[in-house]
């Protein structure tokens, strides 16, 4: 019997037996990995551990061979694509004469962990998620193999065509080359067109969970088939598993859908159109709260503020490359008078039409243009997630053009301006990556490789110089520029996409933008892209779900509450409202025949800082008893000494509301 040379990640070379399998070989040189692997890599593909190995897999040198193991990201994958297939299984199983569609891993997604599409005899309801969870745990516990099989296309058509699977065919004959891969599940019903790898049997998958139904149309076109989506996620162990349902039951109580209904700050109308946010008045008046902040941040470093319209002919965007790389996301083109038009996605071009306006010199660099300003994308239904992802959001956008000698400034001081502003709104925990080009030779890179080893090492220096740990992801830069993203870990720990620092080669070519130099010469200036909020609206959401609603006193749309106990008060209730007003303090007065309970209830239900309980003592001694919403009766005091801790609270934009 012939033999190969393997080597085991982390080991030494060694002579097997050829034509055994990945599993095989892994029992015979580490037995530990052995009961731990899910799937292998061989040569950096990967395989399921039935995989056979012999002397063409490795071209004459040892086969690398790495197991894949449940505690890493590639085996997550695994967990949950096989997962997928076993919900898909105990459908077939239980709802014979379903129609499959695709069911993929999502590891980019918190709040799932796969899906998979369906066409189901009868409409699907969440009474039927339990009965297909236990039918799943029925299969896994059976031990049952996945097997991969693979075959020529025309077979596969045949084989899916004989199942009554058209929408599996569809995918093969689009997407399948001449020989396809095809996965069982020995002893069910069900079989997949799939490029794996999978678990070796269903024992493998012991911690998982269905969570939520939804609609779908085929490849996300609304004019295909309607399918139902059911959504689950699987982790590698019962623990994880409970410390994700744990933390998605802390998530759904802080959910900004629900509490922006709840406390009456936004709310979208399909009547209006799906993913377009109404700002209700207490949700503006926190947005305006944002805002000013951050026009007052902005003149400090000496931004000029633009504003520039929502809609622009449509030669523009083919200018930009908006059209060619960015039409699928764009709405479709109007025409007024034979000219057509687009609304804008971006507000980048604009900027630029503002720099181009007139000739500049680099005595006028840096040019910092800042607007919030309101764009329009045309997501697919499916993506849309109240304010997180919108088909109209407002952007705290900022271009920057300077010279080459001026930029590493600029982006230090963008970084710097970034870190202000998340940790003023309470967000400490941010995470930095650095996206570059790397060696991919992939994509069509714009700008010469002089260039983007100058913008590399200028965003690189600005994190070094502040000592900011940052991951350098190799080939993820956009084709126009590398860039900074910065994500920010939230209450209970998610991450969140928010702010970005981004140099650009593509504009300033593209719209031959121009400065005068000390030579009298015409040169490029280099064009920046920064966002701090990113979208004001997806900003707005996360804060929302950071402080579960309950906003720091500065940004709360009510302030204090005036909670007279009696109506013999009203009228010194109202005195004090109108004081507090006078200092500037958002106040609403409850003068309702309801008991004192039930005033401070609907106080706390809407989560307002301070309550002011006024009863007669409070009347005749001029005085206030004040409740924190969430520490409770703090004591009595004179009112001008609470409006002085206020206004303290509100002038230095506290997050905490310390009285002391």
């Amino acid at each position: 019997m012939s033999e190969i040379s393997v080597q085991i990640k982390g080991g030494q070379p060694a002579q097997v037996a050829a034509g055994l399998s990945v599993g095989e070989v892994l029992k015979q040189l580490d037995r530990d990995a052995a009961k731990q692997a899910l799937a292998a890599k061989v040569n950096g593909q990967e395989v399921d551990l039935a995989f056979r190995l012999d002397a063409v897999n490795g071209n004459g040198e040892p086969l690398q061979v790495e197991p894949v193991l449940p505690q890493t990201l590639d085996g997550l994958d695994v967990i949950r694509h096989s997962t997928a297939h076993l919900l898909a299984a105990a459908v077939l199983d239980l709802f014979p004469g379903t129609k499959l569609g695709i069911g993929p891993a999502l590891l980019e997604d918190p709040r799932y962990g796969y899906f998979y599409d369906v066409i189901a005899p009868r409409t699907l309801t969440d009474e039927d998620l339990p009965v297909i969870e236990k039918r799943m745990r029925e299969i896994a516990k059976r031990n049952m193999p996945y097997r991969r099989e693979d075959i020529s296309k025309t077979e596969a058509l045949r084989l899916f065509e004989e199942r009554d699977e058209p929408l599996k065919c569809e995918l093969i004959a689009a997407k399948g080359g001449e020989r396809v891969s095809v996965y069982y599940i020995d002893g069910s019903p069900f079989i997949d067109f799939c490029l794996g790898p999978h678990v070796p049997n269903t024992n493998k998958l012991k911690a998982f969970k269905l969570l939520s139904l939804s609609g779908a149309y085929w490849m996300g076109d609304a004019e295909r088939q309607q399918m139902q989506r059911i959504y689950g996620t699987a982790f590698a162990t019962q623990e994880e598993l409970d410390a994700w349902v744990k933390q998605r039951e802390e998530a759904e109580r802080r959910d900004h859908r629900r509490l922006g209904r709840e406390l009456d700050l936004f709310s979208v109308q399909d009547s209006y159109g799906q993913g377009l946010i109404f700002w209700h008045p207490n949700g503006a008046l926190i947005r305006k709260q944002m805002e000013d902040y951050l026009y007052e941040e902005l003149s400090r470093r000496n931004y000029k503020f633009v504003i520039t319209p929502h809609i622009a002919k449509r030669e523009l965007w083919q200018i930009s490359g908006h059209e060619q790389n960015y039409g699928d996301s764009m709405y479709a083109p109007t025409k007024i008078e034979e000219t057509e038009y687009r609304l804008k996605p971006m507000n980048c071009p604009f900027h630029i039409g503002i720099y181009k306006s007139q000739q500049r010199s680099y005595r006028d660099l840096p040019q910092r243009y800042a607007e919030m300003g309101t764009v329009y994308r045309a997501e697919l239904s499916g993506t849309i997630h109240g304010l997180m992802r919108a088909r109209g959001f407002t952007v705290d956008d900022a271009h920057l053009f300077c010279t080459p000698e001026q930029v590493r400034r600029e982006i230090g001081d963008c970084v710097d301006f970034v870190i202000e502003v998340f940790k003023t709104f309470g967000f400490e925990k941010v995470k930095f990556e650095l996206s570059v080009k790397g060696s991919d030779t992939g994509k069509q890179w714009l700008g010469s490789e002089e260039g983007w080893a100058m913008a590399e090492a200028a965003l690189a220096e600005a994190l070094d110089e502040r000592g900011l740990a940052y991951e350098r992801i190799e080939g993820e830069a956009a084709f126009y520029g590398p860039k900074i993203d910065l994500k920010i870990e939230d209450a209970i720990g998610r991450l969140w996409q928010l702010g970005t620092v981004q140099w650009d080669f593509n504009l300033p070519e593209r719209f031959e933008l121009e400065y005068i130099g000390e030579d009298n010469r015409p040169h490029r200036p280099v064009m920046v892209h920064r966002a701090l909020f990113g979208s004001v609206e997806r900003f707005f959401g996360v804060l929302i779900e950071q402080y579960a609603g309950a906003f720091p006193v500065w940004l709360a749309p009510v302030q204090v509450a005036v909670l007279p106990i009696t109506d013999r008060v009203n009228e010194y209730a109202e005195q004090v409202a109108a004081s507090l007003r006078e200092a500037s303090l958002r106040v609403e007065t409850n003068t309702r025949g309801d008991k004192i309970g039930a005033k401070i209830r609907h106080a706390q239900m809407q989560k307002i800082p301070f309550m002011l309980v006024l009863g007669d003592r409070e009347m005749e001694d001029g005085k206030v008893a004040v409740r924190e919403r969430s520490k409770g009766d703090i004591g009595v005091m004179s009112l001008d000494e609470f409006k002085e801790t206020a206004r303290r609270l509100v002038s230095t934009r506290a997050l905490v509301n310390d009285v002391t």
